[in-house]
């Protein structure tokens, strides 16, 4: 076998870059607060069931700019048997999926209150700067907060940040398109 040509030990950061700052002020927000209870959702998701991994909407601003969303994390979910035995937590694809579907919602209400045509599916065709910097167990609330990066016709992309009280989970951009 031959030697791995990266300097492994190099690769290594004395420092990890800072935490960015919230998307969104939350010390302004009630995340007791409901503007989309789940019921309201199923206009806006196609996703239910298991797959149904945003729980409400907290908030959203005047502009349909950016919202808050929550995902309350339960010990009965799919995942958790699974991932990881013993020690479950809950997958990053999955916290990419919440905020996917916040996104959604996001460009869906949008384009409804602004009274033009929101017919038909919107896919997620890119994920792009994803970080996870903490972990997520069953109990967990996650906060899930999205700005409008691009919004167009047929074509969207949000900034989206996982919060479990005071620290960052992950961070990510989701582009989606109507299909």
């Amino acid at each position: 076998m031959g030697s791995c040509p990266v300097d492994v030990a190099a690769l290594a950061l004395d420092d990890p870059p800072p935490m960015p700052d919230p998307l969104i002020d939350l010390s302004a927000v009630n995340l007791s607060e409901t503007l989309l209870a789940p019921a309201d959702l199923d206009a806006f998701l196609p996703q239910s069931g298991a797959m149904r991994h945003l729980d409400r909407i907290v908030t959203m601003d005047d502009a349909r700019s950016w919202a808050v969303g929550v995902k309350d994390v339960r010990d009965d979910e799919f995942w958790v048997e699974g991932h990881i035995p013993g020690r479950p937590l809950l997958p990053g694809v999955i916290m990419i999926e919440a905020a996917a579907q916040l996104s959604s919602v996001l460009y869906q209400y949008r384009l409804v209150h602004d009274g033009r045509d929101n017919e038909g599916f919107l896919g997620f065709t890119r994920v792009d700067n994803c970080t996870f910097r903490g972990q997520v167990v069953p109990g967990d609330q996650l906060v899930l907060m999205v700005t409008e990066d691009k919004f167009q016709r047929r074509r969207f992309s949000c900034d989206a940040q996982g919060w479990i009280k005071d620290q960052m989970i992950f961070e990510v951009r989701c582009t989606g398109m109507r299909i």
